[in-house]
């Protein structure tokens, strides 16, 4: 297994927990969220330039950022109470489906 996808679960897990206490930090004027915002994205983006050594840039963001936008309308729904409707829910089927088919039929990503 290519260890970029260590990395990348690492840094999609980093940014969907720092992307989730972006609405507790209130504008960044809550110093615990705040501190853990500005933790996540470092550790997502450092993680993502390790990434970047052995997967084309151009698929590693789409995962990053394909799988993120899924978890965090996924903790939206389930934790802040925030609907999805039809379209919602039907992008975000998009979005799934552009990931399976970046990892199944690509030839850009690396296995």
């Amino acid at each position: 297994m290519n260890i970029g996808y260590l990395y990348l679960a690492v840094a999609i897990a980093a940014e969907v927990v720092a992307t989730s206490a972006l609405k507790a930090s209130e504008g960044f004027t809550k110093t615990g969220p705040s501190i853990v915002v500005a933790a996540g994205y470092g550790v997502a983006f450092y993680f993502l330039s390790l990434v970047l050594k052995t997967v084309p840039v151009g698929v590693a963001y789409a995962l990053w950022s394909g799988v993120g936008i899924v978890l965090i309308a996924l903790i939206g729904w389930l934790f802040m109470k925030q609907h999805l409707d039809a379209g919602a829910l039907a992008g975000i089927g998009l979005i799934v489906a552009g990931v399976l088919v970046i990892q199944l039929f690509s030839k850009s990503a690396a296995h």
